[in-house]
């Protein structure tokens, strides 16, 4: 058969696999690439074939108790692996292999090896033990990627509502270590803290500029 016509095979089945999540085949995505605070959390979901989809989307058209109602649904049946990425993992690979490196660890954490995986994004990570595809914006299109993305969302989310209460000073509760005004002030005021990424430029700034800030203690 033509190269085009197993494409569109392909396309044929992925499309299906949208409309029922399909068996076997696991969602991968991210959540936290672009704060200056907390980790990266990846996740990889296999749904069962009899999983209600409807009303499901990417993390990001979803409230957060829609994400949390909808992450409950999702743990309670699926087989997945939540996978947190640290600052000093990130810090030390940069940004984008290490969020590849967490996608390779959550689909290996499956209890099953999948057929394929789907990657939200235009990258495969290195090293998957099945097929990966990348689809951009799959997590608006794919039932398991905007399952993965539920999963890495709610998480990490609950992890800086956790660092709110450890580090009160930087409002992590409320930005979630997003480079918003106010957490770009309260930067500016005390100093990095032991979870801000000393390689994304706002934080290594400051750490040239305010070496004396007692936030730092425990950076190096």
């Amino acid at each position: 058969m033509p190269a085009s016509g197993t494409s569109e095979m392909l396309s044929l089945k992925y499309a299906l696999i949208v409309t029922w999540a399909g068996p076997n085949v696991a969602g991968v995505d991210e959540a936290g690439r672009g704060p200056l605070a907390g980790p990266v959390y990846v996740a990889a979901v296999i749904l069962p074939a009899n999983f209600e989809t409807e009303g499901l989307n990417d993390s990001k058209q979803l409230d957060s108790a829609a994400r949390e109602r909808w992450a409950a649904k999702i743990l309670a049946v699926a087989d997945y692996c939540i996978q947190p990425v640290d600052p000093e993992e990130i810090d030390r690979l940069n940004i984008l292999h290490a969020t590849m490196a967490g996608m390779t660890r959550a689909v290996k954490g499956l209890s099953q090896v999948p057929e394929l995986a789907l990657i939200d994004g235009n990258r495969i990570p290195l090293g998957l033990p099945c097929p990966g595809r990348a689809e951009v914006k799959g997590d608006g299109r794919f039932t398991c990627i905007a399952a993965a993305s539920v999963l890495a969302k709610t998480a990490r989310d609950r992890y800086m509502m956790q660092m709110a209460e450890v580090y009160p000073e930087y409002g992590f509760d409320r930005h979630f270590g997003y480079p918003t005004p106010e957490h770009f002030a309260l930067l500016r005021k005390f100093g990095p803290c032991p979870i801000h990424r000393k390689s994304f430029a706002p934080v290594r700034q400051l750490l040239t500029e305010v070496p004396s800030q007692p936030c730092l203690i425990g950076l190096e």
